[in-house]
């Protein structure tokens, strides 16, 4: 199963901007993702599934696109 991964900001140093995961197992979620990754689930502001909010638990199919941003700060 594929699934397409692009990260922003702080998330990106290290992983780039654009992953696709192959040979993911059937029933994956973000929440499997982001812990294959490296990322925290405290890292993660924003979740998009295919640019719609998304659960940490959803069960993707194959072709999704999850967006992972982190928190944004500023002044």
């Amino acid at each position: 199963m594929n699934i397409r991964v692009r990260l922003f900001a702080t998330l990106r140093e290290g992983r780039g901007k654009e992953l696709m995961l192959e040979a993911l197992n059937e029933g994956v979620t973000p929440k499997d993702i982001i812990n294959r990754l490296g990322i925290l689930e405290e890292e993660v502001a924003i979740l998009l599934i295919n640019g719609r909010d998304g659960e940490m638990s959803t069960v993707l199919k194959v072709n999704d696109v999850v967006s992972i941003f982190p928190p944004v700060g500023g002044g």
